[in-house]
């Protein structure tokens, strides 16, 4: 009878054993396949890519270091889920408006956190515009200062200035990027 009974325990225990460790596997191959799907990257982490590597590798430094010295609204804002058109100005863009703008420095630019956070978030327009949309439309609502203005291919900006598209149509899960040639100012 002992005999017996320590066979059935060993036989449990090996079953248990067996199906305790199907059962585990099983439980984690279901969490596995319940983990979202990976996600697109956002206009923050697609900029950070293109100034990494490819074409435009090192042409946004300036921009993504404004948006990293700004309000922390902006950065928030451009990694947020909402839809979002932005127009990212290259390092030359940055270079021609402190030639333009002399005597400002990058630095004074940036030690004015209002006016920086300003100026980005006019380069920021809600909703996903391609650029069929946005070549289509006379004006476009910024999020901060207005409107922009479209003619004949280019923006205008506040204070009249003309701005040119580089590139257009850089997708990221939150919205689109073009790039141009200019910054845009409130």
């Amino acid at each position: 009878m002992f005999m017996q009974k320590s066979f059935f325990t060993a036989a449990a225990a090996t079953l248990a054993l067996v199906f305790g460790a199907t059962f585990a596997t099983d439980a984690e191959a279901g969490k596995k396949a319940r983990k979202a799907p990976a996600r697109s990257p956002n206009l923050v982490e697609v900029a950070s890519a293109a100034n990494a590597s490819g074409p435009y590798a090192g042409q946004f430094d300036t921009l993504l270091a404004a948006v990293g010295a700004a309000d922390p609204i902006v950065g928030a804002a451009l990694s947020s889920g909402g839809q979002l058109t932005v127009f990212a100005p290259t390092d030359d863009a940055f270079d021609a408006l402190f030639a333009e703008l002399a005597p400002i420095t990058p630095e004074q630019l940036i030690a004015d956190k209002q006016l920086l956070t300003n100026v980005l978030l006019y380069h920021v327009a809600p909703g996903r515009r391609n650029s069929n949309a946005v070549v289509g439309s006379s004006q476009i609502r910024m999020m901060v200062s207005g409107f922009v203005y479209q003619d004949g291919g280019k923006l205008i900006d506040n204070n009249g200035r003309e701005v040119g598209f580089v590139v257009t149509d850089i997708p990221a899960s939150n919205g689109v990027i073009h790039v141009i040639d200019r910054v845009l100012l409130p």
